[in-house]
């Protein structure tokens, strides 16, 4: 299928939007003048010293443990495809698609900052790849940063390992024929460069992070609507109170708050029924607001680490000053330790969704029918879906054991340190999806809790156009059906974004 997708020209700076534009909407990779011409300058500097059979670490010594060991010019090439076939250990299921574009992206990233010297010609490599979607085969376990994933990608490169071309698994050698590409050699450096650095650390954070960042609007909105639903008081969200404790995040999600439910008869009715609500309604600001902060803190280290160049060792090709450095921008921890953060803010989101929804379907607490049917006893309605969440959450509070805090040497103990980084990344990933259906099901309680309120008292605008669109997919429930099928439709609804730009269209999250 043609691609009408738009282009986006590496070598400026990256940011999430752009990254989310490559990887999920296969907008077009095309580099910049300057970043053809910084990754040529230090290829140069790199066949100079190979020349010159300068010492370089990997380049011309081995690996790791092994960085004594002298290689002959001879040998260079033999070593980077060496390094490929040695390092591609990681077991287990592959990346995603998505997955597969977004590492491969922070490669082209990475090794386009002009300090890694390799060749043009292997980014191009690359560059085809996202542009004609060639997705290679790499499993995603067994990493402590870098090398095993990376390792298994860069063999389609020289037309060995697995790629999906069309939907279909392929040798490497067939899907490169099938997609108009032809195997390559690597040159001195490139394998190396190939499999260092935190490019899939990276990548795996910067997916997740997205979802975290539209999963705490979707969460927003929904909160908002099971306060509405539940008769909620506004005088937690008051701008005065937002003032006295000024979190830019409390205060913008009070304000989100205010805004969804604008014009609500529903909260209107119920004004000065009571005086507070429980937490799980009260403290949406505070505990919205703090989940928000470290997505926000977690964007600012991952675009930076999108525009850094975290290989080992580094070429700098200042004229008069240039040199090859060994040291260690590959590792992980500042991505690593941002995303065992941002996982806690995304079980805390988990955590009151959870308890919202519980007040939705317990009936000595809302009012209404015992979990929202018109037969409870009979029928189950949704009493189960409530297990489910707690189940997910789970699932999710034991992922927020930071991955970070782990060491295991590795390399013979050259390596006695290790971020750990990756798994922090990779988890996330896990974190974010069990958080979207966890409030997919208090969705659906919030929809099916529109049955027991008076059809005269008007709802607010943003709820009854949120509620139209469920309509279209989800029946309003009077005995019990097969709900699995609604759950996965309202997870998809918040994933794909189109939660939000439904309210969008009203408010401005």
């Amino acid at each position: 299928m043609e691609n009408t997708a738009k282009t986006i020209v590496l070598g400026e700076q990256m940011n999430l939007e752009k990254f989310i534009a490559i990887v999920r909407g296969h907008a077009q990779v095309e580099f910049s003048e300057e970043f053809c011409k910084r990754v040529n300058t230090a290829r140069a500097l790199v066949d100079k010293w190979v020349e010159e059979e300068r010492v370089m670490y990997g380049v011309t010594t081995g690996f790791g443990a092994l960085c004594t060991q002298a290689i002959s010019r001879e040998d260079t090439a033999k070593l980077q495809e060496n390094i490929l076939l040695s390092h591609s250990v990681s077991v287990g299921d592959p990346f995603t698609e998505e997955e597969c574009r977004a590492v491969m992206l922070m490669v082209l990233q990475n090794l386009g900052q002009g300090y890694s010297g390799v060749r043009l010609c292997v980014l191009e490599q690359y560059r085809q790849f996202l542009n004609r979607n060639l997705i290679p085969w790499a499993p995603k376990e067994g990493s402590v940063g870098y090398l095993s994933p990376e390792a298994h990608m860069a063999l389609v490169l020289l037309g060995k390992g697995k790629a999906w071309y069309e939907g279909e698994l392929l040798p490497g050698a067939e899907a490169l024929e099938k997609a108009g590409l032809e195997p390559m050699e690597l040159a001195s450096k490139e394998g190396l460069a190939l499999v260092s650095g935190t490019t899939t650390t990276t990548a795996l954070a910067a997916l997740a992070l997205c979802d975290m960042q539209n999963a705490s609007k979707a969460a927003d909105i929904i909160g908002a609507m099971s306060l509405e639903l539940s008769g909620g008081q506004m005088n937690a969200f008051d701008e005065r109170v937002m003032a006295v404790r000024p979190h830019r995040e409390q205060t913008k999600t009070g304000q989100n708050v205010r805004a969804i439910l604008k014009d609500s008869d529903l909260i209107k009715a119920f004004d000065g029924t009571h005086v507070q609500d429980a937490l799980s309604f009260r403290c949406i600001p505070q505990l919205h607001g703090s989940a928000k902060k470290l997505f926000d803190d977690a964007q600012v280290t991952v675009e930076i680490e999108m525009n850094s160049c975290c290989d080992n060792p580094i070429i700098w090709p200042e004229p008069g000053n240039e040199a090859v450095i060994s040291a260690c921008n590959a590792d992980a921890a500042y991505v690593g330790m941002a995303m065992d953060s941002a996982c806690i803010g995304a079980t805390g989101l988990a955590k009151m969704s959870e308890r919202r929804n519980n007040r939705l379907i317990d009936g000595s607490l809302s009012g209404m029918p015992w979990f929202l049917i018109k037969n409870p006893g009979l029928s189950s309605g949704l009493m189960i879906p409530q297990y489910a969440q707690a189940g997910l959450l789970n699932d999710m509070r034991m992922l927020c054991t930071p991955a970070t805090i782990d060491n295991t040497p590795t390399c013979g103990n050259q390596e006695d340190y290790v971020s750990m980084g990756y798994n922090s990344a990779k988890k996330s990933i896990h974190v974010v999806n069990k958080l979207e259906y966890i409030l997919a099901i208090e969705l659906l309680s919030v929809f099916e809790g529109q049955q027991f309120q008076k059809p005269e008292v008007k709802r607010a605008p943003v709820s009854q156009a949120v509620l139209a669109e469920i309509a279209k997919h989800v029946p309003v429930l009077e005995s019990d059906q097969y709900l699995y099928p609604f759950i996965e439709y309202l997870r998809d609804l918040i994933h794909s974004g189109k939660l939000v730009d439904i309210v969008e269209q009203f408010v401005k999250l």
